[in-house]
């Protein structure tokens, strides 16, 4: 063991190899559950004990394969997950038996490579952040674990696969205790488990794990399990970029996948290899290896790489790349992490969770109404705060029962790094033993000697904690500035070089006084302060400075408060102060504030009295007659009809109906909707139609508006309506979109117009009898699709032949206004009553035209307007590409062509020929899902004057959230069902066409009829395939993937229930999934024919079509006609994931996609 480099420095020194999966090699071995798992299935621990021979040739195996490490057979041999079978008294027999045998494989080879035994620690089966255990049960039960894991010789313990950070906390803890116990320098390795959501299974994000795993000084930080190595690269990307130790990344050999009903893994050793070489390149890792899903021949790959690396140097293995990661001093709450060091800002501390400082926060805490103390801690978190004080001592209270419960419910829900406020010892631990982030505990001081401080700075550096440390010692606090430096050099000194805590978590708080009580004594102390800060803040630049800002001005009025607090604020983060305690509400900018308010304020601070003005007096004066609510929120409108409006701008209901039954008392229900509540709707519109309101609130407010009809309805005379108009809205045959429809409808509706929503694929004679019944003042055709646009130009004959001249109302993605108001007008005959409407505010804008009597005026303006300029004759249809023929090609000149593509492309050899299905959990299918696109296109919210960067981290905050609870919703519901069939078939080209045969090369299977770009070397999709008359065959994917039609027939109910805004979300969200998924069967259809390894690693990239190769989507430029997809739902077999054809050449269900699939390099999307 001695003759071994230590780990720690053949780390530094190379990259090393660690082994695959230990369950994969033994579920390939024909065990007897009664025999060899001493009846107790799936305890794969056991077998160290039954069959130890069979444990110690999987590691002899993977050593074999060139592994220079291999972990014990461990994972879950922590007493807890032992005694679910029974078998808690045989841990530490279990872990040093366990490691004896890895040590023994070790030790068995005569080569003179170094190979190391890491011990494995599982997350085990009970979490404490979600309640499952107590962190003591915890940490003792992995100490044990570790004594026996010492006892038979590893060289680290590798906590693994960790999902919890307070799991982390007590893991560390139990190894540290066990190993000052037996006296041995052993290191810590902890690796995450990120999962496909970004984050840790109860919610930390890299950033935030990273955060507390870094204040428990481990030596190395890694991630394994879960995904696939392309999932894990930001978080690696992260690691590299921030982290200052060693990293390691053992990856899944991809995300699991259901094929044909068993699991599969599907990334291949060489795929594998080709990822972790990027991690070893670009990121400078330390270690790698595999986890699920892999075994020897991915390790066999990895050792390849690793050896190929390394070959310049005549080593084994390579160097790491040099890295410069740079650590942000940072707080964590359980989710996130905060910067202590805020840029161009101070840390704020919110001060309202405290029993001594707020009232109400008391009151709360005595009521036992924890979940309005959560309520306060979310208000100071949407007013500004960064992280929070909590404090619950008072007389008579249970201080540590009743900080446990205020932990427990922040640390879930309240998304907050928090400030453990409490001067009983016993208090902060119990907190801390609850809380997985990395909190701040407040406070330390010499008042009592260091004894008391020492204890805390214990319990910081066990649970990684930072700490605020006051200017007091032994004499009584600091009130001048040379004393303010001499106490923190001290607790420097202390807390540093003694107890080892990095200067950066440090918070001195160098102690502010009031300045308002009119004692001599008193007068100098603000100015006091501010020169301490400067003095430490010149002595010891990277600790930080913080100050319980609302003391200077305790014994003022509320208003008198705000100003002085505002000021001073401004001047000591002008002197060096980085963090505050304070409301930050009542923080009020200084340009703001009157210029003689400040200029009194700084008086007094300076002490700057004369002999005819004090400072002091002139303040109480200004604000004698002052109160604090001179606010900062919106003031309330006095009258029922002015809080209505503004109720539906805001889309506010709460208190929708007190407001409603007080405006009757003045007004009848018919005028409160005519005039009070629609002109709340049309300012919305104008804030729509002027980009300084979001699609989402728009629906918002259109709930609001739909409500408070529905309350009104019942008081109003059945006689009586709004009868602005009614309008017959219908999507075209064969379309099945109907989102941009329902919004149409939304909106109209609640600006009193009355819809006939006739639904989707509706046939013209349908709307035709519709108008004729319902005496319609419109018609308005939606429809997505190219073709839709024929279908609404012929519509428009139909209606003329029919004798009707009903306005017409024309919305749709494909359409253009120029085709609207040439090519259907014209169709509509003499007259041509037909308007474009880009969006649903111009419908309605065309409707109010048309209820004023003032359409055919409009036509008349937009038509004078049109021949004022130079109009194309015979415009063409927006489907061009669909409806005219394809020209006839020289097919000599097309081979010709095809042979200089194809030149080079490697022979594609698929795994099988025909088709499979294919099921994927919405989890796994996540990772592709283009938030970008779900956040702009799909939910309609805009940048507003952002740029791209300053959007996206924006929707990162405020519409992720959203993003989440819609998942929640559909998991909990079961909505999204992602699924596929795709396959494989033989192909070639054959002029214009692609033709696919059947495994034989011989038979024809389908043939695709598609256009080329007219002009001289115009592309063709055919012509990325090898030639018809080339001996050898080519091959071409095909797929089809829907997430099912719950996700239509749960967006429509909630139209029904006038659910508008959830509407929106959840379409948005299916469609997006469904196009995930798209992306995810791709990256399959790649992986499994050998080029998904050249994919980028950022999955921007990939979603920008980096990979090799193009995705064709019938009803595209490329391969317009949509009745080509029957072939491949045929081919495919789709009905067996309830795909099918509707008469209009539609996917049933809506979210659903279909795709040729071609993989030669030059293939990307071009236009006819």
């Amino acid at each position: 063991m001695s003759s071994r480099l230590p780990l720690l420095d053949a780390l530094r020194e190379q990259v090393l190899l660690c082994d695959g999966g230990m369950g994969s090699r033994i579920q390939m071995l024909d065990l007897d559950v009664q025999r060899d798992y001493w009846g107790q299935e799936n305890c794969t621990e056991v077998l160290t004990l039954s069959r130890p021979e069979l444990i110690r040739e999987i590691h002899r195996g993977y050593f074999e394969a060139g592994a220079d490490m291999v972990e014990t057979n461990t994972f879950g041999a922590s007493p807890i997950t032992l005694g679910e079978f029974g078998l808690t008294d045989r841990t530490r027999e279990i872990n040093r038996a366990s490691a004896i045998l890895a040590r023994e494989a070790a030790d068995s080879f005569a080569d003179g490579r170094h190979r190391y035994v890491l011990g494995s620690m599982g997350p085990g089966t009970k979490l404490p952040s979600l309640g499952n255990i107590d962190y003591d049960s915890l940490e003792a039960a992995l100490a044990e674990q570790t004594r026996g894991l010492i006892e038979g010789g590893v060289d680290a313990v590798l906590i693994e696969t960790c999902q919890d950070t307070l799991q982390i906390k007590a893991a560390v803890n139990g190894v540290k205790l066990a190993r000052a116990e037996a006296g041995v320098t052993l290191p810590i390795f902890v690796q995450v488990t990120v999962e496909t959501t970004g984050t840790l299974l109860v919610g930390p994000d890299i950033a935030a794990a990273a955060t507390v795993i870094n204040a428990l000084d481990v030596d190395l930080i890694g991630l394994n399990c879960a995904t696939g190595p392309q999932e894990m690269a930001e978080h690696v990307r992260w690691l590299a970029e921030n982290w200052p130790r060693l990293i390691s990344v053992l990856p899944n050999a991809g995300l699991p996948e259901l094929v044909d009903g068993k699991t599969h893994y599907p990334l291949s050793p060489a795929d594998m290899a080709t990822w972790v070489e990027r991690f070893v390149q670009e990121d400078g890792i330390n270690m790698t290896g595999g986890c699920c899903g892999t075994s020897t021949p991915h390790i066999a790959a990895l050792d390849a790489m690793l050896r190929r690396r390394a070959e310049a140097t005549g080593r084994h293995r390579p160097a790491p790349v040099a890295r410069t990661a740079v650590w942000v001093p940072s707080v964590a709450s359980l989710y996130s992490q905060v910067p202590l060091r805020q840029e161009n800002a101070y840390f704020s501390i919110g001060e309202r969770c405290n029993a001594n400082g707020s009232k109400k926060w008391r009151e709360l805490q005595e009521a036992h109404d924890w979940d309005g103390c959560v309520t306060v801690g979310r208000d100071q978190l949407r007013e500004g705060s960064n992280a929070l004080d909590v404090c619950t001592a008072f007389v008579g209270r249970n201080e540590r029962a009743e900080m446990d419960e205020v932990i427990r419910r922040f640390t879930s829900s309240v998304n907050a790094p928090l400030v453990i406020d409490s001067t009983e010892t016993p208090v902060i631990e119990a907190a801390l033993k609850l809380h997985g982030g990395k909190p701040i505990i407040n406070s330390i001081n010499f008042e009592d000697g260091e004894g008391p401080a020492s204890d805390r700075m214990v319990l910081a550096r066990k649970f990684g904690a930072a700490v605020v440390a006051l200017t007091i010692d032994e004499v009584g606090m600091a009130r001048k500035p040379e004393d303010k430096l001499r106490i923190a050099a001290r607790l420097v000194e202390f807390a540093c070089t003694k107890y080892g805590l990095p200067q950066s978590d440090l918070m001195i708080d160098p102690l502010t006084f009031t300045i308002a009580t009119g004692a001599e004594d008193d007068r100098k102390l603000g100015q006091w302060t501010l020169e301490g800060i400067r003095m430490i803040r010149d002595a010891f630049p990277d600790i930080q400075i913080v100050l319980g800002l609302s003391n200077i001005s305790f014994g003022l009025n509320p208003a008198a408060r705000a100003v002085l607090n505002s000021v001073y604020l401004d001047l000591a983060v002008k002197a060096g102060m980085t963090a505050a305690i304070v409301h930050v509400s009542k923080i009020r900018p200084l340009h703001l504030i009157a210029p003689e308010e400040v200029k009194v304020a700084e008086d007094l601070i300076f002490d700057r009295r004369t002999e005819d003005y004090d400072p002091l007096q002139a303040l109480l004066a200004l604000f004698a007659d002052r109160k604090a609510s001179e606010a900062v929120k919106r003031k309330q409108a006095e009258t029922a009809e002015e809080r209505l409006k503004d109720r539906i701008v805001d889309g506010d209901r709460k208190g929708l109906e007190a407001d409603l039954a007080e405006a009757m008392q003045t007004m009848a229900p018919l005028d409160i909707i005519n005039t009070v509540l629609l002109d709340g709707m049309k300012v919305v519109g104008e804030l729509f139609g002027a980009g300084k309101m979001q699609l989402p609130f728009v629906l918002q407010s259109a709930e609001t508006m739909k409500a408070a009809v529905a309350w009104l309805e019942p008081h109003m005379e059945r006689a009586e309506g709004q009868q602005r108009g009614t309008i017959v809205l219908a999507t075209v045959k064969g379309d099945v979109h109907d989102i941009g429809k329902n919004l149409v409808d939304i909106i109209l509706t609640n600006n009193g117009y009355r819809v006939v929503n006739l639904g989707i694929k509706v046939p013209v004679a349908d709307m035709i009898e519709a108008a004729r019944k319902e005496k319609a003042d419109a018609i308005g055709m939606s429809g997505l699709l190219v073709k839709s646009t024929v279908i609404m130009r012929e519509n428009l004959e139909e209606i003329a032949r029919a004798g009707l001249d009903t306005p017409v109302l024309l919305g749709g993605a494909a359409l253009t206004r120029n085709y609207v108001e040439e090519d259907c007008v014209a169709a509509y005959g003499d007259g041509g009553r037909v308007a474009y409407a880009r969006d649903a505010f111009d419908g309605l804008t065309l409707m109010d035209q048309i209820a004023q009597k003032g359409f055919d005026g409009y036509l008349a303006a937009i038509q004078k307007r049109r021949e004022g300029k130079a109009t194309r004759k015979n415009a063409r249809t927006p489907e061009s590409a669909e409806t005219r023929g394809y020209a006839p090609v020289d097919k000599a000149e097309v081979a010709a062509r095809r042979a200089r593509i194809n030149a080079g492309e490697p022979r594609l050899s698929p795994p099988f020929w025909g088709a499979r299905v294919l099921e994927a959990t919405p989890e796994a299918v996540l990772p592709f899902l283009n938030e970008r696109a779900l956040y702009q296109f799909q939910w309609g919210f805009r940048k507003q004057g952002r740029s791209l960067d300053e959007f996206l981290v924006w929707a990162r905050q405020e519409l992720r959230p959203i993003l989440h609870r819609m998942l929640k919703l559909a998991a909990d519901e079961q909505i999204l069902k992602p699924q596929a069939c795709y396959g494989y078939w033989k192909a070639a080209g054959d002029g214009n066409d692609l033709v696919l045969f059947e495994p034989d090369g011989i038979t024809e299977a389908a043939r695709f009829a598609l256009p080329r770009q007219p002009r001289a070397d115009g592309e063709c999709i055919a012509d990325f395939v090898r030639d018809i008359n080339d001996p050898e065959r080519d091959v071409v994917g095909l797929q089809v993937v829907t997430v099912g039609q719950k996700a239509s027939d749960i967006a429509r109910d909630w139209f029904e229930e006038n659910r508008y805004q959830d509407y929106l979300y959840l379409h948005g969200l299916s469609v997006e999934m469904a196009e995930a998924m798209a992306e995810y069967t791709h990256k399959r259809i790649r992986a499994e024919l050998g080029f998904a390894a050249e994919d980028p690693r950022n999955m921007e990239d990939l979603l920008q079509q980096g990979y090799r190769g193009s995705r064709y989507s019938f009803g595209y430029p490329a391969c317009p006609r949509l009745e080509e997809q029957s072939s491949i739902l045929s081919l495919l077999d789709a009905g067996r994931i309830g795909v099918s054809l509707t008469d209009g050449d539609q996917l049933h269900p809506e979210q659903s996609t279909s795709a040729l699939v071609v993989l030669n390099r030059h293939a990307k999307y071009f236009t006819i």
